[in-house]
């Protein structure tokens, strides 16, 4: 008998709450797809608009057309920046290719540029937390004049070239939550007893939610699956996160990875999703563990987020 056709034991599936999209890669999303309907394809954007091949396969079907730089598109050509922001560098360019522009970026990400702009304004050197080559990071540097100092962890706190009698500021990358960047902050203020920063309600909530959702489904599963994209940085961080709480946990794209393995001798799984992963994926996923186990399934309680972001009125 086909293994497709044998139930095995039965698995208990908890899902968290919340997963999946935020309310950043929400609006991005619907923004190309009323770009599209508004002037037709071909539709350019700059960078994958989220990092999920499945949103950005579904929408290149449709006619949008991914780019990296802006080079590579027409003049006067419809042009949309990602949910993770641009320079001031990629502004210029555009404006000089006559594009016209419609921005995607996700307005907390657009509040981090604010913040590192007013630390300048008023002479302070920039320390940027996050990832170097996460193209949010490259947005938020290019967003001041100054050369800023990226810090990655503990140990690039002692590598800053700042003495602790200048005036310096630090901002956050969005997908970094409060307690990814706690420590590091934690560290700066020990060096630069008078460093600036925004207030921890000004931190991405959408992470540190999905975040809290994963410790807690680690805290009585057996294994975790996080959904979502491998250049996905927020969706790594679940999976790590996880695992730092003792549970096994694996990153998948979805359905069509081979998922048999993982399973063995687990009786409670968890599954999330990272925030630029759409629900379709986790449905599929577990249509899948259907036809391999007897499975029962719980929605594991949690907070509501209640956020929209507006669209621009242009495509309302």
């Amino acid at each position: 008998m086909a293994i497709s056709k044998i139930k095995l034991d039965k698995l208990e599936i908890f899902m968290a709450n919340l997963r999946g999209f935020c309310a950043g890669v929400e609006r991005a999303v619907e923004i190309v797809e009323l770009t599209l309907a508004k002037y037709g394809a071909p539709v350019y954007v700059r960078h994958e608009i989220v990092h999920n091949r499945y949103v950005v396969e579904n929408l290149r079907n449709k006619g949008a057309i991914f780019v990296e730089e802006i080079a590579e598109i027409p003049d006067n050509a419809v042009t949309i920046y990602s949910a993770h922001g641009v320079s001031e560098k990629v502004e210029n360019e555009s404006r000089l290719k006559h594009l016209k522009i419609i921005d995607a970026t996700c307005p907390l990400v657009k509040k981090v540029h604010l913040q590192a702009q007013k630390f300048e304004k008023i002479g302070d050197k920039i320390i940027i937390i996050g990832h170097k080559n996460h193209p949010e990071i490259e947005g938020t540097s290019g967003r001041v004049k100054q050369e800023v100092f990226i810090v990655e962890n503990i140990q690039d706190v002692e590598k800053i070239p700042f003495s602790k009698d200048e005036s310096i500021s630090y901002v956050t990358q969005t997908t970094l939550s409060v307690d990814d960047t706690k420590n590091i902050i934690d560290a700066l203020k020990i060096k630069f007893p008078n460093i600036k920063g925004p207030e921890l309600k000004n931190i991405c909530f959408a992470t540190q939610n999905r975040q809290d959702a994963v410790k807690q489904l680690a805290s009585f599963v057996d294994t975790i699956f996080v959904i979502g994209a491998k250049n996905s940085s927020n969706s790594n961080r679940l999976r790590d996160i996880a695992e730092s709480c003792g549970t096994k946990a694996y990153l998948l794209n979805g359905e069509n990875d081979n998922i048999s393995d993982l399973l063995h001798n687990s009786t409670k799984l968890g599954i999330t999703a990272g925030a630029s992963a759409p629900e379709i994926l986790v449905s599929n996923l577990i249509a899948k563990i259907k036809k391999m186990r007897d499975v029962k399934i719980t929605n594991v309680e949690g907070i509501e987020e209640n956020v929209k972001f507006n669209i621009h009125r242009e495509l309302r």
